[in-house]
């Protein structure tokens, strides 16, 4: 297998993490001892409760409503453990795993890409999506951009969202970008002018664009971005802290009942626009991915 380019976010990431912890500890959803104590004491409660970050078809909420494609996977498998109700914490992307290891929330469900640095400070489910990235950018896209290459070539200015992976390209490709707190902000950057392009996952603009249909820009088509010469695979999965380990292994035993079976992974996610092109390669492994071995 090729060699994934190393991330680099993990000394941010833990210095903020001392700062969240010291900040949200007395608000902690949980506060358990050890592995199975957190998944006793959520089946007893019948309550779980994940940090979001409000990105669109992933998890967000609508009408006051949380939703969204790994909601709607957290409801099935966790209401198959027998934990009935998914609550959400909003977050900015960034902050969802300090949040999570200050006990702020039970797991994290933002459909997060599987890095090794992230690794690093919390345990990954199998994966649940396949990504590919795309680029928001003004109808008619003036500057022709088709991938990240070209914008480095071109100098246009990106957008990226803060703790995601289109940022961590931008860093090894030596573009200056313009860092944005959620999708909406992305998207805002380029209607106003203050950024000509914005990167995200293409299923996430692709949505954006769908349910903002007079907004001034368009999406190109998705693209797997290419670093150093290496194609940059990539996947996304719920989080979980180190030390629960037992309610991961329950998790990753009801998730890969539906992964295996396409209709039945279509019928779960199918309504916010994902296909089969997102059900995640069975080859496509958590440990190859933390271990950057793809």
């Amino acid at each position: 297998m090729v060699k994934k380019i190393l991330h680099r976010r993990s000394v941010s990431t833990a210095a903020a993490a001392v700062l969240v912890g010291a900040t949200l500890a007395a608000c902690s959803s949980t506060d358990s001892g050890g592995d199975s104590s957190l998944l006793e004491q959520l089946q007893e409660e019948g309550v779980v409760t994940v940090g979001f970050a409000g990105e669109a078809p992933y998890s967000f909420e609508e009408n006051g409503q949380l939703t969204g494609a790994t909601v709607a996977l957290h409801r099935e498998i966790f209401g198959n453990l027998g934990i009935e109700t998914v609550e959400g914490v909003n977050a900015d992307f960034g902050a969802l795993i300090p949040g999570l290891q200050a006990n702020r929330f039970d797991v994290v469900s933002a459909g997060m890409s599987i890095l090794p640095d992230r690794c690093e400070q919390a345990s990954f489910s199998d994966p649940e999506f396949n990504y590919t990235t795309a680029l928001m950018v003004p109808t008619g896209n003036p500057m022709d951009l088709t991938d990240m290459q070209s914008v480095a070539e071109s100098g246009a200015r990106l957008a990226t969202m803060t703790g995601a992976i289109e940022s961590d390209y931008a860093e090894s490709l030596n573009i200056d970008n313009m860092q944005v707190a959620t999708p909406q902000d992305g998207m805002d950057a380029v209607t106003s002018g203050r950024a000509d392009v914005f990167a995200l996952t293409g299923i996430s603009l692709n949505w954006m664009k769908n349910n903002n249909p007079d907004a001034p820009v368009d999406v190109t088509p998705s693209f797997v971005a290419v670093i150093d010469g290496v194609p940059q695979v990539g996947a996304g999965g719920t989080v979980f802290r180190t030390d629960n380990q037992e309610l991961l292994e329950a998790y990753n035993a009801e998730l890969e009942k539906i992964t295996s079976d396409p209709e039945k992974y279509l019928s779960i996610v199918g309504e916010f626009g994902f296909t089969e092109e997102e059900l995640p390669d069975p080859e496509l492994t958590t440990e190859d991915l933390c271990a950057g071995n793809i």
